[in-house]
């Protein structure tokens, strides 16, 4: 549409359309670390959507001589009924939509939809099926931004110059790990830290620890905090708080401050050298040569061959570029200790896991590997039992006018099979509360099992061989009382068939030998 009005009014819309997709994307269910961090890209796309329309409307209520020249347009004078302009561009609309009759709002619709798209829900295997853009942004050992991948920037720091020692990985974690409370790498001198090297390696670790926190974190205003850590670093520049890089910043290259030199100054080779041996061997070397003739045709004023700078020395070119590289080199390093301590909890965990896989042997790791290579389960069905659509219109259409008992591959048995078993046969049981056994085996199974157990303990009785077969509640019962009276038989018969013998010689049954002691004839 040409019209300014009408194209405010559909930024209007799509703004608004936008925030209730935010809305339905944030209130969404994220029972998953991967779900979570696709959630969040989809808002973030949809907070970049809603950015840019604010923009573009912004610029249209700014545009004052188009909405007054529109406004104009369709306004008639006061005495005059003109209509012209309105049916004019009403047949310019009819004719759009008569050329276009699908033109609208369809390719917006779509674009909201691929937004608001969950993904594949119903655990069928497409051929055609795309895979997850996020999990692309992320590399094996990061783990779908689980963990940081610090093995390059680990071995690029072993390899720098005049360290004290080379660290492993672990303890390279650990030095990461204290930068929450201090400045990144004081334990690394400040003449390693004015190399070249230093500079390439904090700037490849601060790229990194950036691209992570924007793909892990995309809802955070990482520019935001960037510049407010560049600005926290210009006030400690200035005040001198990064003392590392306090001696490049005077321009003297190893020079004390009252002029007089650590060692004999060349200024043609821009070095110091300790001996005065080690200077006079270097005169005559083809790189001093060519220096002091470059030097020579320059109109710069020679300094002092003694290392001592005259007040009318000015500062060479290659210093100024040293002086900004160095302060390059301190700012990356400012701002890489800002993001480490955001990602303080991420590289906590990336230390437990990396001494976690130091614990696994060689099989273990790759068993831990094919399992993560493995699809996601299929998710189950309404009663749980994690069988597909298409499984269970197989199983209702499974043959079964007999109701055979199913198999160990979920077909009915044979015909033969179930009447060898006689799995036909009824059997009851009151004590189990009526409960019907089919078949003899389950029949004798079901004595030994807890359901039948828990009868014969209602009912006051031990569940013992004695009532094996017994299924009436009235049949144990009696049985349990005969068990008894049987038991009290044996104790008497226990008691007048015993014999014992007296000090004479006389032999008693138990009764009558414990009778005639307490009588006192004994």
């Amino acid at each position: 549409m040409d019209s300014i009005i009408e194209a405010q009014r559909q930024n209007h819309e799509e703004i608004e359309r936008y925030e209730t997709a935010l809305y339905s994307l944030l209130s969404r269910n994220q029972p998953t670390h991967e779900t979570r961090l696709q959630t969040e890209h989809k808002a973030s796309q949809v907070l970049d959507r809603i950015s840019s329309r604010a923009a573009t409307l912004n610029n249209h209520y700014l545009d004052e001589d188009a909405r007054k020249a529109e406004i104009d347009s369709l306004t008639a004078p006061a005495q005059q009924n003109d209509l012209s302009e309105f049916y004019a561009r009403l047949v310019k609309i009819q004719d759009h939509y008569n050329k276009y009759p699908d033109a609208g709002t369809g390719g917006f619709d779509l674009e909201l939809a691929a937004l608001m798209e969950e993904g594949n829900q119903d655990g069928i295997d497409d051929e055609f099926e795309e895979e997850d853009p996020v999990s692309l942004l992320f590399s094996g050992e990061e783990a779908y931004g689980k963990y940081l991948d610090l093995y390059a920037n680990h071995t690029a720091y072993n390899n720098l110059k005049n360290i004290a020692k080379r660290l492993p990985y672990l303890q390279y974690l650990d030095v990461l790990l204290t930068t929450q409370s201090d400045l990144l790498h004081k334990e690394l001198s400040g003449e390693t830290k004015r190399t070249k090297d230093y500079e390439s390696y904090i700037q490849n670790l601060h790229d990194y620890l950036l691209s992570f926190l924007k793909r892990t974190q995309p809802l955070v205003d990482t520019q935001s905090k960037h510049r407010d850590a560049e600005a926290e670093f210009d006030s400690k520049w200035e005040a001198g708080d990064f003392g590392d890089w306090e001696e490049s910043k005077t321009g003297k290259h190893n020079l004390k401050a009252n002029g007089t030199g650590e060692g004999i100054w060349c200024s043609a080779c821009q070095k110091s050298y300790s001996k005065q041996t080690v200077y006079d061997a270097h005169l005559t070397s083809k790189k001093h040569l060519k220096a002091t003739s470059k030097q020579a045709s320059s109109d710069a004023p020679p300094s002092n061959p003694n290392g001592t700078l005259t007040p009318t020395t000015q500062l060479p070119a290659s210093q100024s570029l040293q002086k900004s590289r160095f302060r390059n080199a301190a700012l990356l390093t400012h701002l890489t200790t800002s993001l480490l301590a955001i990602l303080a909890p991420t590289v906590n965990e990336t230390k437990s896991n990396v001494e976690r896989r130091f614990s696994l042997t060689a099989r273990e790791r790759e068993q831990e590997l094919l399992e993560q290579a493995k699809p996601p389960a299929a998710p189950t069905n309404a009663s749980g039992d994690g069988v597909t659509g298409e499984e269970e219109e197989e199983e209702e259409r499974i043959y079964n006018p007999l109701k055979l008992p199913l198999g160990w591959d979920g077909k009915p048995i044979p015909y033969w099979l179930y009447k060898l078993h006689g799995l036909g046969v009824e059997y009851r049981c009151e004590i189990c509360s009526d409960h019907v056994y089919m078949g003899r085996k389950n029949f004798d199974r079901h004595f030994q099992e807890s359901r039948h157990a828990f009868g014969m303990r209602a009912l006051g009785l031990p569940n013992t061989k004695h009532f094996h077969e017994i299924t009436r509640i009235e049949d144990a019962l009696s049985l349990a009382e005969k068990l008894k009276q049987e038991g009290r038989h044996e104790i008497f018969e226990q008691e007048t068939m015993e014999e014992l013998e007296d000090d004479e010689g006389n032999v008693y049954n138990r009764k009558t030998y414990e009778d005639l002691k307490k009588q006192g004839l004994i």
